[in-house]
């Protein structure tokens, strides 16, 4: 195997014999190594196969921008996890998870906690699910030695629901209407084209997949235990409140749909994020 991009010493990328790009990853796999030069087989531990280029595209470059030891870990979850449901997942899991668990991580490094709103119902309905959320956190406190809360369980059980859920063409249909509408007042908002390969867009548009099923089916999440936090990024976030704030307005006026102030809040993050390209 020939080395064609180093991210790290321990991750690569090669390109195979019908000229597709595979993530190499091993311990001191390209250490002393440069592009070009041929790799020592024995030190790979994984080699990831992504079908859709443009998501293999997004994990290289989601590879490169965190620690390896991230990549490895969420890789450790989703082999778990495919097990446990007994199914294939979504290749997009390897992007959604990893950069979930990375982002989670930081935010409780910084003592940022975020409530997670359907905590309830994802304890109801995808038990299977949430148990995994749970030996997700388990194996991070192992890996990290921090114990994320079980709001963490949650928010990471949804993203296998989404990895092996398939929805009706109507309702996918739905789903992107209202995305497309919602990316339509921030493009306006700001007058700005969305680069649509970045890692950025794709956490966006993930968070307006969820916020969109929920609305699609009637769940409206009153819950204002985390005003206080919401009056912060108000203050510091304005432009992307008053963005979130017409959004919300639209959402009322057609969709008859009353955004709480826990998703106000979110939406606020994802839109200062893909926006300015903060990491939050």
């Amino acid at each position: 195997m020939i080395i064609y991009k180093i991210f790290n010493n321990n991750a690569v990328v090669i390109k195979d014999e019908n000229g597709v790009e595979k993530v190499v990853m091993g311990c001191g796999l390209a250490f002393k190594k440069k592009n070009g030069d041929e790799l020592d087989e024995s030190k790979i531990d994984k080699i990831f196969v992504l079908s859709d280029p443009l998501i293999n595209n997004r994990f290289q470059e989601l590879v490169a921008s965190i620690p390896i030891g991230y990549v490895e870990l969420g890789e450790e979850i989703i082999e778990y996890a495919s097990k446990v449901l007994e199914a294939d997942l979504n290749d997009t899991i390897h992007l959604s998870l990893i950069d979930h668990i990375y982002s989670a991580v930081k935010r409780f490094q910084e003592g940022i906690g975020i409530k997670n709103a359907i905590l309830w119902d994802i304890k109801k309905f995808y038990k299977k699910e949430f148990e995994i959320g749970l030996k997700a956190l388990d194996m991070i406190e192992k890996r990290f030695s921090i114990r994320l809360p079980e709001d963490e369980a949650g928010f990471i059980a949804i993203h296998f629901v989404e990895a092996v859920t398939k929805k009706g063409a109507e309702e996918i249909h739905q789903v992107a209407e209202l995305i497309a509408e919602i990316t339509s007042i921030v493009s306006y908002n700001f007058h700005l084209f969305f680069n649509e390969d970045s890692l950025y867009y794709y956490r966006f548009i993930t968070h307006l997949k969820f916020f969109a099923q929920r609305l699609l089916e009637g769940k409206t999440y009153l819950d204002d235990e985390q005003d206080d936090l919401l009056m912060i990024i108000k203050k510091k976030y304005v432009n992307a409140y008053e963005c979130a704030e017409k959004i919300c307005e639209f959402l009322k006026k057609k969709y008859n749909y009353q955004v709480s102030n826990d998703e106000k809040l979110y939406l606020t993050l994802h839109i200062e994020r893909v926006v300015y390209k903060t990491v939050l």
